[in-house]
């Protein structure tokens, strides 16, 4: 496995300015522990991700592309570094690699800090690879509001994927980005299905009750909950539960994880559906070709589904820790990958999430030309002096310089 670290602007992930705090860490470490493999791919990621620019050894995007499509993976870290700056650079990129990208499923894991997403994530990728599936992990963390760095701890959290050649795990800062993902998470998926991983697994910053834009984002929407942490109501009056294709209650061996299930599924309601048990139904649970959605896997769910009824959002109990429901919840989400392609609300969902993706990156072109045409329009430093003297509000200022743009 991979450690990649993420660089681009004055984001650079254990910078020049930030490195300093690795140096302590790694001191206090050895101090008292022996070096895990996993701190060896990280000083060796950070100290070539900081000796290079945006190619490796100066090749040229297209070789690098090809380098990272072929499974050099030093290669795949320098493609998602540039990803991850955005910009017209990035863009080629992702419009090169866009049409090999559709076979893999994006599954979004979400929830409020301090639910165990990190170390669920670690189980599922190794239930997974135990499957023989190749899997990406791309964890979101928070950014300084200073520094714009962050200290990428779910990295830490994951080390025991370490040495496994069919794992990635992909850290990226935030950046400020709300909802929970960084900007370019998308972009960076796109790169990952391209090179090859069957399942992309994108865990958010510990979110809030209305910070939740990876169900916008993924073919399946994990919601990470766990007893005693007072989420639970609020949870139901957020409408958690409606961007949710599965709940899971980790950290199940704690009181009131009984409780919280049957809570959740009392609120579901019916539970028609829901994924039936091995021999009943459809037990291959496979879907043709043509009735998949977009990116889904070629093989079979382990548990048939009902594709006729809508698919009914059932509530998992885990205990990432040990693994308890792991192997449970992996075959589920297979399940509703299944369910999506036999029902038909694959390709619904693919045309959504297309949708989006268009709208988005419109979005942030937009405002990109927007903000180069107004520093460049000669009133920008008038104009903006003039809102701080609240002779002016900041609508007024945007109506003028939109007032002169052709």
């Amino acid at each position: 496995m991979d450690y990649a670290v993420s660089e681009g602007g004055s984001s650079l992930e254990f910078g020049v300015h930030r490195r300093f705090l690795l140096v302590p860490l790694i001191t206090i470490h050895l101090r008292f522990h022996p070096i895990p493999t996993f701190c060896v791919h990280l000083c060796a990621s950070v100290v070539s991700n900081s000796n290079s620019g945006g190619t490796l050894n100066g090749a040229r995007d297209d070789e690098l592309i090809r380098a990272a499509v072929g499974g050099d993976r030093r290669a795949l870290a320098r493609l998602l570094s540039v990803i991850e700056t955005g910009g017209a650079r990035a863009d080629s990129i992702v419009d090169s690699l866009y049409p090999q990208a559709g076979g893999a499923h994006l599954v979004g894991i979400t929830g409020a800090p301090g639910t165990g997403k990190s170390t669920l994530v670690d189980r599922i990728a190794r239930e997974l690879r135990r499957r023989g599936q190749r899997v990406a992990v791309v964890a979101v963390d928070p950014s300084s509001p200073f520094t714009g760095g962050a200290l990428l701890g779910d990295r830490v959290r994951m080390g025991e994927l370490a040495g496994d050649p069919g794992v990635f795990v992909r850290s990226m800062a935030s950046r400020g980005a709300a909802g929970g993902i960084a900007a370019q998470t998308m972009a960076v998926a796109i790169v990952l299905a391209a090179a090859g991983f069957e399942t992309i697994l994108i865990e958010t910053v510990g979110v809030g009750q209305d910070e939740l834009a990876v169900a916008q984002e993924a073919h399946t929407t994990v919601v990470v909950m766990a007893p005693g942490l007072g989420d639970e109501v609020q949870a139901i009056k957020a409408g958690i539960l409606e961007i949710a294709d599965v709940l899971v209650v980790n950290k199940a061996d704690r009181e009131g994880a009984d409780r919280l299930v049957a809570e959740l599924r009392l609120a579901q309601g019916p539970v028609d559906g829901l994924p039936l048990p091995k021999g009943e139904g459809r037990g291959d649970g496979s879907a043709s070709g043509e009735d998949r959605g977009e990116g889904s896997p070629p093989h079979s769910s382990p548990v048939g589904v009902r594709s006729s009824l809508p698919w009914a959002v059932p509530a998992l109990k885990t205990v990432a820790t040990t693994g308890a429901g792991a192997a449970e919840l992996v075959e589920t989400l297979a399940a509703h990958r299944t369910w999506l392609g036999a029902s038909g609300r694959g390709a619904a969902r693919a045309r959504s999430l297309a949708e989006r993706h268009v709208l988005r990156s419109m979005a942030a072109k937009a405002q990109r030309e927007a903000e180069r045409r107004a520093r460049a329009s000669g009133q920008w430093a008038e104009l903006v002096d003039a809102v701080v003297a609240r002779r002016l509000s900041p609508p007024a200022a945007a109506d003028q310089l939109l007032a002169k743009q052709p």
